[in-house]
């Protein structure tokens, strides 16, 4: 079973493809600051057998956050307790990647003003976001290079810039939430350059055997915005700065989805293809026998499980078991899966 044998990206050797997405707990306080519920929560999923684990969206900000109970990453007295929570997954052979993001007019925290690349609202009940100037830009690429440096020091195997969900660098993709007439408004190669500034600025500090994930969302479910076409020319104009798109779809404005199983991994396959780059597929995968589906077609090259993961921590061991497979299960829970 392809799922749960090992895969290699860059430095990172996988014991398995079954990745951990971030999924916001809200757990934190003003501070961004990790606390006991984080390292149990986490270091629970490595035991569980994970191959990789994607810490929650953490801000490089803090008006960046989604709200005032995000992580954060934005002063280096975060450090400390994300390199906590980095020894502990990886005693138990997972790796682990954390999240950086800015989230732009969907932050609801009390810190300042939420901003955007236009003075355009998620909806009518958000509040007005400022927009952005050139050297406020210049700012938060900067906030995005600091927060890869505090990574590296806490001791992190791989980032993962958001770019998705309706978070800031989404809303500088999509031409529904930005309306500049600058160079990072306009046409989609100037849509990109937010993103991009941040990925060079990036790629400076971060370890080059180090691997860089990009969260993008394909598609906006409305007319006039991102089209799975439009992202394939965005992951083609920044590839050469990541190692594996992590795909995704919607959050930038209320929309109707119409969401069933798998439903996001069409999105993964055409990136793949079209942009001859690896992928995490993501979307209400609940076993391994879809996640199989999807690896063995070469459909993606990893496979997040969220809410199953929330559910059940001990996920992967169970599904070695329920499948008879040769598997190293932790050694204090052996005599469970004999």
């Amino acid at each position: 079973m392809k799922t749960l044998k090992n895969y290699t990206l860059k430095n990172i050797n996988l014991k398995n493809r079954i990745v951990m997405p971030p999924m916001c707990m809200y757990s934190s306080d003003e501070t961004g600051i990790t606390n006991d519920f984080h390292y149990t929560h986490y270091v629970t999923r490595a035991i569980g057998g994970v191959g990789l684990i994607i810490v929650e969206s953490t801000g490089v900000v803090e008006n960046g956050r989604t709200t005032d109970s995000d992580l954060g990453i934005w002063d280096d007295k975060h450090i400390e307790g994300l390199r906590k929570i980095v020894d502990g997954v990886k005693k138990h052979g997972t790796k682990i990647a954390i999240q950086l993001n800015h989230g732009g007019r969907k932050y609801t925290g009390t810190a300042s003003q939420a901003v955007a690349p236009s003075a355009v609202k998620f909806d009518e009940k958000s509040t007005l976001p400022k927009k952005l100037t050139k050297d406020d830009i210049k700012e938060i690429v900067l906030k995005f290079k600091e927060a890869a440096e505090r990574a590296d020091k806490a001791g992190f195997d791989a980032i993962e810039i958001h770019g998705a969900h309706g978070y800031l660098i989404h809303q500088f993709l999509s031409p529904l939430s930005n309306l500049r007439q600058d160079e990072y408004g306009g046409d989609i190669k100037n849509r990109t350059r937010f993103l991009k500034e941040i990925l060079q600025a990036v790629t400076e500090v971060w370890p080059k055997e180090k691997a860089i994930f990009l969260r993008v969302s394909a598609y906006d479910y409305k007319d006039g915005g991102i089209t799975l076409n439009d992202m394939i020319e965005i992951v083609n104009e920044i590839k050469e700065y990541i190692d594996i798109v992590h795909v995704s779809t919607g959050g930038l404005i209320p929309a109707e989805i119409n969401v069933y199983p798998g439903y996001q991994v069409n999105f993964s396959s055409a990136i793949k293809e079209k942009c001859n780059v690896p992928t995490i597929a993501v979307g209400l995968i609940t076993d391994t026998n879809m996640a199989e589906e999807i690896i063995s077609n070469d459909r993606a090259d990893l496979v997040a499980v969220g809410r199953e993961l929330l559910r059940n921590p001990y996920f992967v061991l169970n599904e070695a078991k329920i499948r008879n497979l040769d598997f190293e299960y932790p050694e204090q829970y052996k005599g469970a899966f004999k």
